[in-house]
């Protein structure tokens, strides 16, 4: 997969984590599918105040979100490098197929949201080996400051012009994402988590043909 697609990709995935992210945070009251720094603060609050139970939800978010990153690392490492793209999404896939499921089946998002949890720390693995590319990651903190740093090196004279084009398009992404995600719960409630799921999905059939019909050139052979 060339670094073109990649970049779209990561685009589209970014405003996917998003989307899920709006999901999760309308549905638990306030905590997070992706955002884990704050889970964290959430989980150190209620600890702070004498609530374990408040603990709890919190704790098993991060808990799935890093058995997700373990995982979606795991297919990376082991993976063929043009197959990591279709191999971390297909686990991502069928991580979110299964939050539907669990959905539709009890109403409450509160089992559901472990598995968003662990697709969204497997879609950190999906990109991970794209060098100087923020996007399809599921936080955009580090994107926006690296906008700040590269808008204030444009002004200064001292960097591209419109060096900082990439890193907005990705924070622009995750806000889009989380606003489509806020429509959709609004009109199709619970049901819309099969919107990211059937996203996914589509994302991994796209990657694998791309990834088919991209075919390295084959190294030419010196006859000696």
């Amino acid at each position: 997969m060339t670094r073109s697609w990649q970049i779209g990709f990561g685009v589209v995935l970014t405003a996917l984590a998003g989307f899920v992210d709006a999901l999760g945070f309308i549905r638990l009251g306030g905590l997070y599918t992706s955002l884990m720094s704050g889970n964290t603060t959430q989980l150190a609050v209620s600890l702070g105040h004498g609530e374990p139970l408040g603990a709890v939800l919190p704790a098993l978010l991060i808990g799935a979100f890093l058995i997700g990153a373990v995982s979606g690392g795991a297919i990376s490492a082991l993976s063929p490098p043009r197959w990591v793209t279709p191999a971390v999404l297909g686990f991502e896939a069928v991580a979110l197929a299964a939050a539907v499921a669990m959905a539709a089946e009890h109403t409450h998002v509160g089992v559901a949201s472990l598995f968003l949890a662990l697709a969204m720390g497997g879609q950190n693995a999906v990109l991970a080996h794209v060098q100087g590319f923020r996007a399809g990651t599921t936080f955009v903190t580090g994107a926006l400051f690296s906008f700040g740093q590269k808008a204030a090196l444009a002004l200064a004279g001292r960097g591209p012009r419109l060096g900082w084009t990439g890193d907005g398009a990705v924070w622009l992404s995750l806000l889009l994402g989380a606003v489509a995600g806020t429509v959709a719960h609004t009109h199709l409630g619970i049901a819309a988590l099969a919107i990211p799921a059937g996203v996914a999905g589509g994302l991994c059939l796209a990657a694998s043909l791309v990834t088919l019909l991209c075919r390295p050139s084959p190294v030419p052979t010196i006859k000696i």
